[in-house]
């Protein structure tokens, strides 16, 4: 019988409740439990892919082609649960399955309401959301609670807990304790409000997580006790961490959560949690003395997390190069306006994806400085198509080469769109999404760098690379090093005399780990560090076995 843990937020948005569900998968695998984690949002779009990264953050994409909420990278950066398109439900995804049953005519007779029918949806879509073996099913709740937008899934949980035995639902809420600077307390109103709020819907939260930059007294742990009605030893601290969000499940295993999750839970209790490998790459992180600067040249520089899991695997190809990255944040546009002298100390320049022409010209200004000037190079996705419009135009002599999606009356339409999007003209779910294989070239740095002759990796595009301009790319010294064997699409480009110069037309972000750094950011990060070293090469963990 699967166990369910429900996790809710209350006071304000932006909490951390991915983070903190993600490390609760990451405590019960290490207790020797199998766990899937899953997001139900409350939003109306069917998916973030259509949204801007100004609203959603990045939009993470799974191996079935899933476009989904960036929790779901916390989860499977976190754990080794694998993620499909039933890990995110949203409130549009739900209504468009119940609306398509009654256009079939599932419910004839009937009158269709939010209860039973879209409650029954939700429930539907948690238990769809355990996959097969699951020990412990994570489901976070989106929003906050109180918002008009969350009441659907809030009624549908308090209903699935109803219908389950006793003891194998939990319910966890991560609420907030701010700090009044002026008075110089901390105050516990806000999460007594919060927990009243979602107790009014029927639900009793057995654990409270409570977000606060400053220690948490126990006459306050007492108070949010008493007036919350939970027990004491179960209003945990959350404290913001100093220095590695991969400090969270370390801090919440202290504070004794896993144990409390256990025996909530009815599981095994009396062991430690092991996670002696994280906290060894926790104390190793705290030693690094080698440092070298990455500048992502992009344009949602602004927003943290619309670059959420690049900046992730830069940290863990740091990791792996026991080395601390400083990440340079450049707007596009400034690079385009102010000039590639901006650029000047960085020892690395990462381009990555993005939609719209804003940006454009400077990405491609950056990539032409990284490459006459030995920078190492990184490009994602249109950081790999710029790549090949800045070498056609400035190498090959293609004057006014350029993307079909910006300019389509360009003479030389290096990037072109793919032949079966030609007749696609629904927006939401149709690019090519999902994991795709790559056969690379023996003998060319990716084929180093992966130590493998076939890779699958996860895309998200429209456009690829146009074949009608491959003989003269080959007859050049740009190397195209990896081709998806079905289609014969090019994947990856590389220049062979440059320090480090590589483009992917994936998303390698999507699949890097803090304990296992993805291949090309780790080699990437290695130029960039033998880069800061003068051209020194650098101590890397595999020159260190």
């Amino acid at each position: 019988m699967v166990k369910h843990i429900f996790v809710t937020g209350g006071v304000v948005s932006s909490l951390g409740k991915g983070l903190t569900s993600a490390a609760i998968g990451l405590i019960l695998e290490r207790r020797g439990l199998k766990v899937s984690l899953q997001k139900l949002d409350p939003y109306i779009n069917v998916d973030p892919g259509t949204m801007s990264p100004f609203q959603h953050g990045e939009v993470y994409v799974t191996d079935d082609g899933a476009e989904t909420d960036l929790d779901l990278g916390h989860y499977e950066r976190y754990t080794h649960a694998k993620l499909t398109k039933s890990s995110n439900f949203t409130t549009g995804k739900i209504y468009s399955t119940v609306i398509a049953k009654e256009r079939r005519g599932d419910y004839l007779g009937r009158t269709v309401q939010v209860i039973p029918h879209i409650t029954d949806a939700i429930k539907e879509a948690i238990h769809e959301g355990a996959t097969p073996g699951t020990d412990v099913a994570i489901t976070e709740i989106g929003g906050t609670v109180g918002d008009i937008e969350s009441l659907p899934f809030l009624e549908a949980v308090r209903q699935f807990a109803l219908e389950q035995p006793r003891g194998d639902v939990l319910f966890i809420h991560v609420t907030l304790l701010p700090y009044l600077r002026a008075s110089g307390e901390m105050k516990t109103k806000p999460t007594q409000q919060s927990v009243g709020k979602l107790r009014e819907i029927g639900i009793q939260p057995d654990i409270l997580v409570c977000r606060t930059e400053k220690p948490m007294t126990r006459e306050m742990a007492q108070k949010i006790s008493l007036f919350c009605n939970v027990r004491p030893e179960a209003v945990i601290e959350e404290r913001d961490v100093e220095f590695s969000i991969y400090e969270v499940p370390v801090d919440l295993c202290r504070l004794g959560l896993d144990k409390l999750v256990a025996r909530n839970l009815g599981l095994e209790c009396e062991r430690d949690t092991d996670l002696g490998d994280w906290k060894e790459m926790l104390e190793n992180l705290k030693s690094l003395d080698k440092t070298c600067e990455i500048a992502v040249v992009g344009k949602y520089i602004q927003l943290h997390d619309a670059y959420k899991s690049i900046y992730e695997s830069l940290s863990h190809a740091g990791y792996a190069n026991r080395c601390k990255v400083k990440i340079r944040k450049v707007s596009a546009e400034d690079v385009l306006v102010k000039g590639t002298a901006i650029l000047e100390g960085a020892d690395g320049i990462l381009v990555p994806g993005g939609f719209g022409e804003r940006g454009i010209e400077g990405k491609i200004q950056a990539i032409r400085w990284a490459r006459e000037n030995g920078v190492p190079f990184f490009g994602i996705c249109l950081g790999m198509q710029c790549a090949v419009i800045e070498y056609a135009r400035d190498v090959l002599g293609l004057e006014g080469a350029h993307t079909l999606e910006h300019s389509p009356h360009t003479p030389h339409p290096v990037i072109s769109l793919m032949a079966d999007q030609a007749e696609v003209d629904q927006k939401g779910g149709t690019m090519r999404l999902g994991a795709y294989d790559c056969e690379l070239r023996p003998g060319t740095l990716a084929h180093r760098l992966y130590g493998a002759d076939h890779v699958s990796e996860r895309h998200r595009h429209r456009f690829e690379f146009n074949n009608d301009y491959r003989a003269r790319f080959e007859a050049s010294d740009m190397v195209l090093s990896g081709l998806n064997p079905q289609r014969d699409l090019v994947e990856i480009v590389e220049l062979p005399e440059h320090p480090f110069f590589v483009g992917v037309q994936f998303h390698p972000e999507f699949k890097s780990r803090p304990l296992a750094a993805h291949p090309v950011f780790r080699g990437f990060v290695e130029a960039a560090l033998e880069h800061a070293n003068g051209g020194r090469p650098s101590m890397t963990v595999e020159s260190l076995a």
